[in-house]
């Protein structure tokens, strides 16, 4: 089962309400994304936490649902 765009929105919007989302559908087939996270919480930590934080945000649907995710994540300027 694929998942779309907006529901992996939701779902980092919803462990990080401030972020700037964008999702680009890669392969037109719902398992291939790649992903734009600008939120204040990735300020002064890690990109490897960076995307940990995502990744948790997307509740185990890795690697099922959603097969990849192209991930770039930073902190506002």
């Amino acid at each position: 089962m694929a998942m779309n765009a907006a529901e992996i929105e939701a779902l980092i919007k919803s462990a990080l309400p401030d972020a700037q989302v964008t999702i680009e559908d890669l392969a037109g087939d719902g398992d291939h994304y790649a992903a734009k996270v600008v939120s204040s919480a990735f300020k002064g930590i890690s990109r490897v936490k960076q995307h940990q934080i995502v990744y948790a945000a997307l509740q185990g649907r890795m690697g099922g649902q959603l097969h990849a995710l192209a991930l770039q994540t930073s902190a506002p300027d």
